[in-house]
Protein backbone atom coordinates (compact mmCIF):
# COMPACT_ATOMS: atom_id res chain seq x y z
CA UNK A 1 0.00 0.00 0.00
CA UNK A 2 3.19 2.60 0.84
CA UNK A 3 4.13 2.12 -2.94
CA UNK A 4 0.89 3.47 -4.23
CA UNK A 5 1.67 7.16 -1.84
CA UNK A 6 4.27 8.00 -4.70
CA UNK A 7 2.99 7.13 -7.58
CA UNK A 8 -0.24 9.39 -6.53
CA UNK A 9 1.87 11.97 -5.41
CA UNK A 10 3.87 12.50 -8.65
CA UNK A 11 1.14 12.15 -10.52
CA UNK A 12 -0.60 15.47 -8.42
CA UNK A 13 3.18 16.93 -8.84
CA UNK A 14 2.35 16.78 -12.71
CA UNK A 15 -1.23 18.15 -12.40
CA UNK A 16 0.10 21.40 -10.91
CA UNK A 17 3.28 21.55 -13.25
CA UNK A 18 1.22 21.24 -15.83
CA UNK A 19 -2.19 23.70 -14.56
CA UNK A 20 0.81 26.12 -13.06
CA UNK A 21 2.28 26.48 -15.99
CA UNK A 22 -0.49 26.96 -18.06
CA UNK A 23 -1.47 29.82 -16.30
CA UNK A 24 1.64 31.17 -15.58
CA UNK A 25 1.93 31.00 -19.37
CA UNK A 26 -0.31 33.06 -19.81
CA UNK A 27 -0.46 35.80 -16.75
CA UNK A 28 3.30 35.87 -15.53
CA UNK A 29 4.01 34.03 -12.37
CA UNK A 30 3.27 37.28 -10.15
CA UNK A 31 -0.54 37.65 -10.86
CA UNK A 32 -1.25 33.79 -10.43
CA UNK A 33 -3.14 32.75 -7.25
CA UNK A 34 -2.77 28.83 -5.43
CA UNK A 35 -6.49 29.00 -5.53
CA UNK A 36 -6.26 29.48 -9.05
CA UNK A 37 -3.73 26.62 -9.90
CA UNK A 38 -5.29 24.24 -7.48
CA UNK A 39 -8.66 25.16 -9.81
CA UNK A 40 -7.04 24.25 -12.80
CA UNK A 41 -5.27 21.30 -11.34
CA UNK A 42 -8.95 20.23 -10.32
CA UNK A 43 -7.10 19.37 -6.63
CA UNK A 44 -8.47 21.18 -3.14
CA UNK A 45 -6.11 24.08 -2.07
CA UNK A 46 -5.28 22.16 0.60
CA UNK A 47 -3.27 20.05 -1.72
CA UNK A 48 -1.23 22.80 -3.14
CA UNK A 49 -0.04 23.46 0.06
CA UNK A 50 0.40 19.91 1.58
CA UNK A 51 2.84 19.34 -1.59
CA UNK A 52 4.15 22.76 -1.61
CA UNK A 53 4.47 25.16 1.28
CA UNK A 54 3.62 28.04 -0.42
CA UNK A 55 3.15 29.89 -4.02
CA UNK A 56 6.57 30.59 -3.89
CA UNK A 57 7.59 27.47 -3.52
CA UNK A 58 5.64 25.73 -6.03
CA UNK A 59 7.04 27.99 -9.05
CA UNK A 60 10.30 27.28 -7.53
CA UNK A 61 9.57 23.81 -7.45
CA UNK A 62 7.91 24.01 -11.26
CA UNK A 63 11.27 25.42 -12.68
CA UNK A 64 13.23 22.60 -11.12
CA UNK A 65 10.57 19.62 -12.16
CA UNK A 66 10.76 21.48 -15.85
CA UNK A 67 14.50 21.28 -15.71
CA UNK A 68 14.54 18.06 -14.55
CA UNK A 69 12.18 16.78 -17.43
CA UNK A 70 14.55 18.45 -20.12
CA UNK A 71 17.43 17.41 -18.82
CA UNK A 72 16.06 13.90 -19.06
CA UNK A 73 15.52 14.34 -22.92
CA UNK A 74 18.48 15.55 -23.53
CA UNK A 75 20.50 12.91 -21.36
CA UNK A 76 19.33 10.87 -24.35
CA UNK A 77 22.10 12.19 -26.76
CA UNK A 78 24.65 10.89 -24.11
CA UNK A 79 23.83 7.54 -25.43
CA UNK A 80 24.20 8.24 -28.86
CA UNK A 81 27.99 6.90 -29.85
CA UNK A 82 28.31 9.22 -32.96
CA UNK A 83 28.48 13.16 -32.72
CA UNK A 84 25.67 13.36 -35.61
CA UNK A 85 23.53 11.70 -33.81
CA UNK A 86 23.88 13.20 -30.28
CA UNK A 87 23.54 16.49 -31.92
CA UNK A 88 20.64 15.52 -33.79
CA UNK A 89 19.33 14.10 -30.49
CA UNK A 90 20.02 16.99 -28.34
CA UNK A 91 17.95 19.20 -30.96
CA UNK A 92 15.26 16.48 -31.19
CA UNK A 93 15.07 16.46 -27.11
CA UNK A 94 15.05 20.52 -26.41
CA UNK A 95 12.84 21.68 -29.82
CA UNK A 96 10.13 18.22 -28.28
CA UNK A 97 10.03 19.45 -24.75
CA UNK A 98 9.27 23.37 -25.76
CA UNK A 99 6.93 21.78 -28.03
CA UNK A 100 5.36 19.83 -24.93
CA UNK A 101 5.55 22.16 -23.04
CA UNK A 102 5.66 26.33 -24.81
CA UNK A 103 4.67 28.05 -21.51
CA UNK A 104 7.59 26.60 -19.67
CA UNK A 105 10.09 28.09 -22.23
CA UNK A 106 8.33 31.37 -22.19
CA UNK A 107 8.43 31.36 -18.23
CA UNK A 108 12.02 30.77 -18.87
CA UNK A 109 12.80 33.72 -20.91
CA UNK A 110 10.75 35.80 -19.02
CA UNK A 111 12.62 34.84 -15.90
CA UNK A 112 16.58 33.80 -16.61
CA UNK A 113 17.12 36.41 -18.27
CA UNK A 114 15.21 39.54 -15.51
CA UNK A 115 17.69 41.32 -13.65
CA UNK A 116 17.32 40.73 -10.84
CA UNK A 117 14.27 37.77 -10.46
CA UNK A 118 13.10 36.67 -7.82
CA UNK A 119 14.34 33.00 -8.65
CA UNK A 120 17.31 34.39 -10.41
CA UNK A 121 19.19 31.82 -8.46
CA UNK A 122 17.25 29.13 -8.60
CA UNK A 123 17.31 29.29 -12.61
CA UNK A 124 21.38 29.97 -12.50
CA UNK A 125 21.51 26.57 -11.27
CA UNK A 126 19.06 24.63 -13.53
CA UNK A 127 20.34 26.23 -16.59
CA UNK A 128 24.06 25.38 -15.78
CA UNK A 129 22.62 21.81 -15.16
CA UNK A 130 20.77 21.79 -18.98
CA UNK A 131 24.04 23.51 -20.17
CA UNK A 132 26.29 21.25 -19.22
CA UNK A 133 24.64 18.43 -20.51
CA UNK A 134 24.46 20.31 -23.66
CA UNK A 135 28.70 21.34 -22.78
CA UNK A 136 29.08 17.16 -22.96
CA UNK A 137 28.01 17.12 -26.56
CA UNK A 138 29.70 20.45 -27.79
CA UNK A 139 33.24 18.83 -25.84
CA UNK A 140 32.92 15.64 -28.16
CA UNK A 141 32.12 17.83 -31.30
CA UNK A 142 35.40 19.85 -30.21
CA UNK A 143 37.17 16.59 -29.76
CA UNK A 144 36.90 15.54 -33.10
CA UNK A 145 37.74 18.91 -34.53
CA UNK A 146 34.32 20.35 -35.56
CA UNK A 147 34.39 23.08 -33.37
CA UNK A 148 35.52 26.47 -35.90
CA UNK A 149 38.55 27.32 -34.50
CA UNK A 150 38.93 29.80 -31.01
CA UNK A 151 35.06 28.79 -30.37
CA UNK A 152 35.48 28.14 -26.67
CA UNK A 153 33.06 25.04 -25.60
CA UNK A 154 31.71 27.00 -22.85
CA UNK A 155 30.36 29.66 -25.35
CA UNK A 156 29.17 27.27 -28.27
CA UNK A 157 27.06 25.55 -25.35
CA UNK A 158 25.34 28.71 -23.97
CA UNK A 159 24.78 29.63 -27.62
CA UNK A 160 23.56 26.64 -28.84
CA UNK A 161 21.21 26.54 -25.44
CA UNK A 162 19.96 29.91 -25.92
CA UNK A 163 19.65 29.56 -30.12
CA UNK A 164 17.43 25.96 -29.30
CA UNK A 165 15.29 28.06 -26.85
CA UNK A 166 14.43 31.03 -28.69
CA UNK A 167 13.94 29.11 -31.71
CA UNK A 168 11.74 27.03 -29.90
CA UNK A 169 9.79 30.25 -28.59
CA UNK A 170 10.07 31.61 -32.16
CA UNK A 171 8.35 28.32 -34.18
CA UNK A 172 5.65 27.96 -31.04
CA UNK A 173 4.60 31.62 -31.72
CA UNK A 174 5.55 32.68 -35.25
CA UNK A 175 5.45 29.74 -37.05
CA UNK A 176 3.60 27.33 -35.95
CA UNK A 177 2.70 25.44 -39.17
CA UNK A 178 6.06 24.74 -39.45
CA UNK A 179 6.58 21.04 -38.35
CA UNK A 180 9.50 19.83 -35.47
CA UNK A 181 10.93 18.39 -38.41
CA UNK A 182 11.63 21.04 -40.60
CA UNK A 183 12.26 23.11 -37.57
CA UNK A 184 14.70 20.56 -36.41
CA UNK A 185 16.57 20.26 -39.53
CA UNK A 186 16.55 24.43 -40.27
CA UNK A 187 18.66 23.98 -36.40
CA UNK A 188 21.04 20.63 -37.82
CA UNK A 189 21.82 22.81 -40.60
CA UNK A 190 22.85 25.97 -38.82
CA UNK A 191 24.84 23.67 -36.25
CA UNK A 192 26.62 21.97 -39.08
CA UNK A 193 27.20 25.17 -41.04
CA UNK A 194 29.02 26.81 -38.11
CA UNK A 195 31.70 23.84 -38.29
CA UNK A 196 35.46 23.95 -40.29
CA UNK A 197 35.01 23.18 -43.70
Amino acid sequence: MTGARPGRTAVTKQKLFDAALRLVGERGAASVTVEEIAAEAGVAKGTVYYNFASKDALVDALLRHGVELLAGRLRVAEQDSGTEAATASLVDGMLGFFAEYPAFGQLLVSELWRTPGQWHGTLSLLRDDIVSIIRGQVQRLADEGRLPGGVEVGTASAALFGTLLVIALDWQVFQPERSLAEVRESVLLLVRGLRPG
